[in-house]
């Protein structure tokens, strides 16, 4: 029988066990959080992206999650710098040219701000600048994706919180802390 866990990533921690980085530094790795032999990340989440990344011990079920063939939904929870307008929202919806070709379309809609952990470090907070929520959801993995497409509609992303892959969800899972699927 396959393990499954789910974790909730804290900022700034790596999406993998060791930290290969510069010698004499380092980072905080999923070691800290997951002591369970076997159990490897099925995707990868930035390390200044927060939520829901999802370990097994099986590799057929790591590479249907991580695969953009599979089509699996990933729902973010995204703090963009000023109020997106519907056209922005649009362009999002249709998908966005980056450097790297077309996205798939996405699914996107302002959302009232969600009841979440504090970030350490807390988000930059301008007063002149308002800010939104928005509930993202994609059906592929490009490099910082959600970051990139946001950037270009000119809403830089502030925060991005990884909610949901496929059926399974950050529900009830505190910043930090793992439970088995």
């Amino acid at each position: 029988m396959s393990r499954v866990i789910l974790l909730n990533k804290p900022f700034g921690v790596l999406s993998q066990f060791t930290d290969k980085g510069l010698e004499g530094t380092t980072r905080p790795t999923l070691s800290a959080y997951v002591d369970v032999p076997q159990v490897y990340p099925a995707g990868r989440l930035d390390r200044d992206s927060e939520g829901l990344l999802v370990l097994t011990d099986d590799g057929r079920l790591q590479a249907q999650i991580a695969d953009p063939k599979f089509k699996k939904p990933k729902t973010y929870l995204v703090l963009v710098e000023r109020i997106p307008s519907e056209d922005a929202l649009q362009s999002l919806r249709k998908g966005i040219t980056l450097k790297d070709g077309m996205t798939r379309p996405a699914q996107v809609e302002r959302v009232e701000p969600p009841e979440l952990w504090e970030r350490d470090p807390p988000v930059r907070f301008r007063k002149s600048v308002p800010d939104c929520w928005l509930k993202f959801t994609i059906r592929e993995g490009r490099n910082r994706q959600v970051r990139r497409m946001t950037a270009a509609v000119g809403h830089p992303t502030l925060r991005l919180v990884r909610w949901s892959v496929g059926e399974w969800t950050l529900d009830g899972i505190a910043s930090g802390v793992w439970r088995d699927a």
